[in-house]
């Protein structure tokens, strides 16, 4: 039997006209047809093209480019923007390097994604671990405090920028309105990855019905990089990253980026934040309203479902998000999930007990009506009443560790022969992207059976390579006894 193409398994998923819960925001053409960009989508390929004249240059923009960034400076209140083609990861990449001196310091919370961990390896950069607070409640990160980041910089005195996610990938926000007072008392810079988030601005307004966190931007962050294709409207792999402040010198941050993006940047993913920057121009209150108002209509009509319940009511959490307990049906989240997609719905995340669905400007009412139904539908199961509640969190949070230098000298050994060994290179799930272990950290006995079992029950686990080994520092002995090839 031949194996499925990308192609093949693509068309046969949008056949089955499934209902999205994850990224990207934009939830299928629908959204474009209904507001006059069908054309676009029916000459796609004739949209592909390169930089002729007329269109532009991304790392020196003077024509259409430029104006759709200055669109995007508007409408986040930024002093500049820049279109990203490489994600929120190449904003990130750029940012913490046109921060951070090489071989300098930064202070990142712990829950950071991965891509920061990469910004420490491409500029030799030292990492100081802020911890966000645990949720014990629901086994999962919540905010970063401004007194934990006051505790980093003043150990840390020496640190160049601060970084953090905000709102984290289960919607919790932090107060980045007091960290920004805090990271700029120090003399330091102020990063905010706000990949979750870009919709924030517009949701969380009175006006449109929202009452959730602010955006970074109005919170005082000096650079803040929004994925707009997970909430927003464009496509997969497009973003923006704005800057807010003079600290930080505008020419560097543009050598970082041409330095991190492609140098053959796609016309289609600036296309698509070009039309999500209009969606917003000129649709704006009805497109939040309606999200609002469904996401009201959901969280009543869910309460009313037995064993289903939901993290809400936190003063910081981004409602966009739905975070479902499963404890209650007697399930995983896993096994929630399953369920759903039996029935074509497509979830974000599971971790533990917690199922994360990702609305999006894209939903529609029909979408939350067909997922409650089948909440109801599975919440009347017989066939997992008797079970035993799932308990745990199914994961393992960061803890407080001892943090030694990253390791420059590096060898990759078995998984199982690296307790005691400090690691050179993030141990990371996937999803959701946050390290299990950073460089840095030492491996102890209770992570390595961790990713064991990950790996035994099929999870990805980036950072095990394809033999079961781990990167770690050199050990102090000779390299005759070395088990793992150097780095």
């Amino acid at each position: 039997m031949n194996q499925q193409t990308v192609l093949e398994f693509l068309m046969e998923h949008a056949a089955r006209k499934p209902v999205s819960f994850h990224m990207p925001g934009h939830k299928g053409s629908a959204l474009y047809r209904r507001f006059g960009y069908g054309a676009f989508l029916e000459r796609f390929m004739d949209c592909d093209i390169t930089e002729i004249p007329g269109a532009d240059n991304l790392f020196q923009t003077e024509g259409v480019l430029k104006e759709t960034q200055e669109r995007y400076a508007k409408l986040y209140d930024a002093e500049r923007s820049y279109l990203l083609i490489n994600g929120t990861s190449g904003g990130i990449l750029a940012s913490i390097l046109a921060s951070v001196p090489e071989g300098g310091k930064l202070v990142m919370a712990r829950n950071c994604h991965k891509s920061v961990f990469n910004a420490l390896t491409l500029g030799n950069i030292q990492p100081v671990y802020a911890y966000p607070e645990m949720i014990r409640e629901h086994g999962i990160l919540g905010e970063v405090t401004a007194g934990e980041i006051e505790r980093t910089l003043l150990e840390h005195p020496d640190a160049a920028a601060v970084i953090l996610p905000s709102p984290n990938y289960y919607g919790i926000c932090s107060d980045i309105q007091a960290i920004a007072r805090i990271v700029h008392k120090h003399g330091k810079i102020l990063i905010v990855d706000q990949a979750h988030g870009a919709h924030l601005k517009w949701l969380s307004r009175k006006e449109n019905g929202g009452a959730g966190p602010v955006c970074a931007e109005e919170a005082g962050a000096d650079l803040v990089i929004n994925s707009i294709h997970k909430t927003l409207a464009s496509f997969t792999q497009s973003a923006v990253l704005n800057l807010n402040s003079d600290r930080v010198d505008r020419y560097v941050l543009e050598d970082k980026l041409q330095a991190v993006q492609s140098t053959s940047p796609s016309y289609l993913l600036m296309a698509s934040l070009d039309i999500s920057a209009r969606l917003l121009e000129e649709h704006e209150a009805v497109l939040m309203k309606e999200w609002n108002e469904n996401l009201r209509f959901f969280y009543e009509e869910a309460k009313t479902i037995p064993g289903i319940r939901l993290i809400e009511g936190m003063e910081n959490l981004d409602a966009s998000k739905i975070n479902i307990n499963t404890a209650g049906l007697g399930i995983s989240a896993a096994e929630l999930e399953n369920k759903l997609m039996e029935r074509d719905i497509f979830s974000e995340l599971t971790t533990g007990n917690i199922l994360m669905l990702m609305t999006g400007i894209g939903n529609r009412r029909s979408d939350f009506e067909r997922l409650l139904a089948a909440l109801k539908e599975i919440g009347q199961d017989g066939s997992h009443q008797n079970a035993p509640a799932a308990g745990g969190n199914g994961g393992r949070m960061p803890v407080r560790a001892e943090l030694f230098p990253v390791p420059k000298e590096k060898e990759r050994i078995p998984l199982e022969e690296a307790e005691g060994r400090i690691c050179a290179s993030s141990i990371i799930p996937y999803p959701p992207g946050i390290p299990l272990i950073c460089p840095g950290e030492k491996m102890a006995e209770e992570d390595i059976a961790y990713i064991r079992a990950l790996r035994e029950a099929g999870e990805k686990v980036i950072g095990v390579n394809e033999k079961g080994e781990v990167t770690v520092g050199t050990a102090a002995r000779s390299a005759a006894s070395r088990r793992g090839p150097a780095l």
